[in-house]
């Protein structure tokens, strides 16, 4: 990183992608702590304008509609200690967006390139003073491609089926592991195949798999890595 780029901001943009299941916001949440910065779960975006979809009976595929939805919509995160608080046109949506149904929807309405480069616009101006950690699928690629920080986390998609399935399944009598790994590998699909920003790390991104890492390694893993960044860029 030139010290131009870094003269554009504040602070450092620590951007980290990776498929469902990865882990992402748990990362998030432990390095914004760790190093005094903003978690800006992107993600929630996406869910809140879903939900908005689904509450005014929008459907999923049809590009237009959607925008001009998105174009009269409000949508706020609030960081707190844990994660972000969300609303919705001035309404606390936070913990109705992690509901399955809302989950489905945020997928397939992400797939639209005008809607993902609206969502762009907005997560640019979230993140513009830097200071930030932002978590998403596309956060290295679109969002922020000259972000100081960019870390790619992975793991085999029955290891992140299986971690979906401990977070939810065990509350929920008919979702079951099968399931939720179904579910994982065509989201995958959709994210991957997508025509606009799919998902994939950036060439600079350091690709962190967590498959056989514990929570404790991946933390750990994932601060030398900033640390590592951040003291380049400043010289140090």
């Amino acid at each position: 990183m030139s010290g131009g780029e870094w003269e554009c901001r504040e602070c450092p943009v620590i951007a980290i992608d990776g498929p469902a299941g990865a882990g992402k916001s748990t990362l998030a949440a432990h390095l914004a702590r760790r190093f005094g910065y903003l978690n800006l779960e992107t993600g929630a975006m996406y869910r809140a304008l879903a939900l908005k979809a689904i509450e005014n009976d929008f459907g999923f595929d049809e590009e237009g509609p959607l925008v001009e939805l998105a174009e009269r919509t409000k949508i706020r995160l609030e960081p707190q200690q844990e994660g972000n608080r969300v609303v919705l046109d001035d309404v606390d949506v936070s913990r109705r967006i992690r509901e399955a149904d809302v989950t489905a929807a945020a997928s397939r309405v992400s797939v639209h390139p005008r809607l993902r480069a609206w969502m762009v616009e907005q997560q640019r101006e979230l993140g513009r003073r830097g200071g930030v950690v932002m978590e998403g699928r596309d956060i290295g690629t679109a969002v922020f491609p000259d972000a100081e920080v960019k870390i790619f986390l992975d793991a085999a998609p029955e290891v992140r089926g299986n971690r979906r399935y401990m977070q939810v399944g065990p509350t929920v009598a008919t979702v079951t592991e099968e399931s939720v790994l179904k579910e994982m590998r065509e989201r995958d699909e959709r994210d991957r195949s997508r025509v606009e920003s799919p998902l994939r790390p950036a060439a600079d991104a350091v690709v962190l798999d967590s498959t056989t890492l514990t929570l404790a390694e991946v933390l750990e893993r994932a601060e030398a890595i900033v640390r590592a960044r951040i003291e380049r860029g400043t010289g140090q």
